[in-house]
């Protein structure tokens, strides 16, 4: 299994159309062929930095959807509300809890 995370920092001013956008696609995430979980965090201080946080089958089914047009429409829709370049890191579990 490969846990996604990625660091978005937003236009302060934009944080209210990325939760919408965000909103509006998540079941649609979630449901994607090889996705596991989807979550969306908010930095606690920071309140314009978020993360998401998403547990995929493996690479392949992560590969797919960042190739999907699903993914391009709502990238699309996201990186023009940004102020900083986003992080990833695509990670494996290595102990169980």
């Amino acid at each position: 299994m490969i846990h996604r995370i990625v660091k978005m920092e937003f236009e302060p001013s934009k944080v209210e159309e990325f939760l919408s956008n965000f909103e509006e696609n998540k079941s649609k995430i979630r449901s994607f062929a090889g996705c596991y979980k989807l979550k969306l965090l908010q930095d606690k201080h920071n309140t314009n930095i978020f993360f998401t946080y998403s547990y995929w089958v493996d690479d392949q089914s992560l590969e797919n959807y960042r190739n999907s047009e699903l993914f391009k429409g709502v990238w699309a829709k996201t990186k023009v509300l940004f102020n900083a370049k986003p992080v990833a890191w695509s990670t494996n579990i290595k102990s169980s809890e």
